[in-house]
């Protein structure tokens, strides 16, 4: 598992030297409102700047209803709004992005430290746009398929397990990889990789807040390559 994220860490470094290198703000909320003691619901809210942080790139709205089939498992059915900013020329608009999303998550602990496990299947429909007039335009969809893998690791800096109260830090990895037809996207089987570093606090076992940096590396088309470094803010909510 070292191994494996320092080699990680190594390659984005490596790639930092080659890459287009942008500058982002995110914000999110994680929400989870128990129903009972098998079902819950999903709610994540995401803002997103431009480059610079000149202006609002993405606004992410996806709900979903959660299975509780195991105590360490959870699997989920959802929907996801992605509105997104687009440049044509010379004229910027907000292009829609509409997902069907299905998940599992897997919880376990690694000595004193919670890991998860998410496995994410998106089908997305991905607004076209177009000048029309010199004017931005939507003009259908295209479809795509995409597959995530998050591992997520909380290290309680007390060291108590259950972990209920307290400062910790995270390592979060998310690659992200196009599957079926491929024209729709970048035309490659690999579409991003996000690496994500942060120090939280624990109020509750209802609340957290974590802030870090995510190294964003993106595959366009042909060869481009993009870089983000983003500071993040992120909060999560149990109730």
């Amino acid at each position: 598992m070292i191994r494996i994220w320092l080699t990680l860490i190594v390659l984005l470094i490596s790639y930092c030297a080659i890459a287009q290198t942008t500058f982002h703000g995110w914000l999110s909320s994680n929400n989870t409102f128990k129903i009972n003691g098998k079902f819950s619901l999903h709610l994540d809210v995401q803002a997103r700047s431009g480059d610079q942080l000149n202006h609002l790139n993405s606004f992410i709205f996806r709900p979903g209803f959660n299975w509780h089939f195991k105590k360490n498992m959870i699997a989920t059915i959802g929907y996801g709004y992605i509105h997104n900013r687009r440049t044509v020329g010379n004229v910027s608009g907000y292009a829609p992005e509409h997902r069907i999303w299905e998940q599992l998550i897997i919880n376990h602990n690694l000595t004193f430290v919670p890991v998860q496990h998410r496995f994410r299947l998106e089908q997305r429909f991905i607004g076209n746009h177009r000048l029309v007039n010199n004017e931005f335009s939507n003009n259908g969809n295209r479809f795509a398929n995409r597959l995530r893998y998050l591992n997520r690791s909380m290290i309680p800096f007390n060291g108590s397990k259950p972990f209920t109260r307290g400062m910790f830090g995270v390592l979060q990895n998310e690659i992200f990889l196009n599957l079926g037809n491929k024209s729709g996207v970048n035309g490659k089987f690999f579409d991003q990789n996000r690496l994500y570093l942060a120090m939280g606090y624990r109020f509750s076992s209802k609340f957290d807040i974590d802030a870090g940096y995510v190294n964003q590396y993106i595959s366009g088309a042909n060869k481009t390559i993009s870089n983000g470094h983003i500071l993040q803010v992120a909060t999560y909510l149990r109730l």
